[in-house]
């Protein structure tokens, strides 16, 4: 339980840890009081040990859903300047590097869809591997895993694993640019070479859900992107880059604990090790990160080709006339060279984003055109049970959070403390009555991911509402869903 008082408050949902001892900025939290007073201890300890990372600008800040991770929290947003010897971590970006959400629309209903969930489900199941070193079903050479490192989601179009209009709706079309393959150990090649099309385990899930009239709360964004009409069917996913980023991570967490010597770094916990952003060892994992953060984007095309598949043999219907296009796909656990102004100037930052995604508003260059009326769209997954929600970005968070904003519920305990609690089979069994048709790799995975062990997202939602940093579309309830 934290110390309120301990704490500057800014706003209603805007709480500050004043700069004090070698923190170079200020920490700032985003929460109702609850989720305030229920925030993981150690989260404002990791945050005020980034606020002393060099070359930090404005303020190390923390979404709602944030909890404990390795170095950085979860739920952790950080901008460094690199013409003032700011850093690159992958502790700030994760191991599982541009783990994201991808939401894919169809024009069926829940009526039509309903009736044959558990077939649809079953499919899903069999076209999209899951688990713990669960195999793809598209074999990649070297030199073609080096081309989806380097392309990213325009690799899987130009061979048949998607429609050319998937690439506008991805993030940054998919790829991140200039990355360059041809350094990356041969330990993070043979770990990814077969997973393509994977999605994992851990939170990982592929859910069918729909959009009740009763929430959809901006009719004319959601009609925008394609949220027509009423009990609409969509599809989420959620994955990033398997053991091919883990493994880039690991490999360059290992090289930047000497690293740090050398430019004379002092970190107040070994996790947050990290090199100047302009060094070559900064140039270097910058790199490779993209390569892994370009899988990611290859890695859910893949799935959503798949998807796309099991679809058609249920409903026994091409893709196209089903409607399944998609509506957005968001990164996070990815860090980029954006611009913004800090103190009325503008630079370029590097910009760590854990467990939190982009959030730009109307307009934003970077954006898509089909996007800049609306402002880029926003994908929170909650937990199994209780639904997700689909949002758009704002101007203020480009002014106050660097373009960010939440990226899920996030945990209130561990997967240990879960298994403890419930059984996976019984757990399967309760989400059934209340009509979610779970397929999973394994009971004990899905125990570790009951909705009891995840912040209350309606209440995660708000938070960033009440700040004007994100604006709910929709909010979406699941029917399915196939669980690592």
């Amino acid at each position: 339980m934290t110390d309120l008082k301990k704490l500057k408050r800014i706003s209603e949902v805007l709480w500050e840890m004043p700069q004090e001892g070698d923190m170079h900025v200020p920490a700032r939290f985003y929460g109702t009081d609850k989720i305030m007073r229920d925030m993981d201890d150690q989260v404002f300890k990791q945050i005020a040990n980034v606020a002393c990372l060099p070359g930090i600008q404005t303020a190390a800040l923390c979404m709602p859903d944030a909890h404990s991770g390795y170095g950085f929290p979860i739920g952790g947003v950080a901008a460094f300047d690199p013409e003032e010897g700011g850093i690159i971590s992958p502790g700030g970006i994760g191991f599982d590097i541009n783990c994201g959400m991808r939401l894919l629309k169809t024009n069926l209903t829940i009526k039509e869809v309903q009736p044959k969930i558990k077939e649809l489900v079953h499919q899903l199941f069999l076209n999209v591997p899951a688990g713990v070193g669960g195999e793809g079903n598209v074999a990649l050479t070297r030199e073609q895993l080096r081309q989806v490192s380097e392309q990213g989601a325009g690799w899987c179009v130009k061979n048949g694993y998607g429609w050319k209009q998937d690439l506008e709706r991805l993030e940054e079309y998919g790829c991140l640019k200039d990355a360059d393959a041809s350094k990356i150990s041969d330990r993070a090649i043979k770990r990814g070479i077969n997973q393509l099309g994977t999605l994992g385990s851990g939170n990982h899930y592929l859910e069918v859900q729909f959009a009740s009239p009763k929430n959809i709360f901006d009719e004319k964004i959601a009609k925008h992107f394609g949220i027509t009409h009423p009990d609409q069917i969509l599809v989420m996913v959620h994955c990033g880059s398997r053991g091919y980023g883990h493994q880039i991570c690991s490999d360059f967490l290992k090289d930047f604990e000497g690293v740090m010597a050398k430019y004379k770094i002092h970190v107040r916990d070994r996790e947050l090790a990290c090199a100047p952003f302009n060094s070559p060892e900064g140039q270097a994992y910058h790199n490779a990160m993209r390569c892994a953060a370009n899988f990611a984007f290859a890695n859910r095309q893949v799935i959503i080709h798949n998807v796309r598949s099991a679809f058609e043999k249920v409903f026994s219907k091409d893709a196209e006339s089903l409607g399944l296009d998609i509506i957005y796909d968001v990164a996070h656990n990815i860090a980029k060279l954006e611009k913004y102004k800090v103190d009325g100037k503008k630079k370029d930052l590097v910009v760590h984003r854990k467990g939190a995604t982009r959030s730009f508003g109307p307009g934003n260059p970077a954006l898509a055109k089909f996007y800049q009326e609306t402002g880029q769209p926003v994908i929170v997954g909650g937990s199994m049970e209780t639904g997700s929600y689909l949002l758009v970005g704002t101007k203020k968070a480009e002014e106050e959070t660097f373009g960010s904003t939440m990226h899920g519920s996030g945990r209130t305990m561990s997967r240990t403390q879960a298994k403890q609690m419930v059984k996976g089979d019984q757990l399967q069994k309760d989400m059934a009555k209340k009509g979610i048709y779970v397929e999973a790799t394994s009971f004990s995975g899905l125990a570790e991911e009951a909705g009891f062990a995840y912040k209350d997202i309606n209440e995660v939602i708000r938070t960033m509402e009440i700040a004007g940093i994100s604006k709910p579309v929709v909010q979406l309830k699941p029917i399915g869903n196939v669980k690592g």
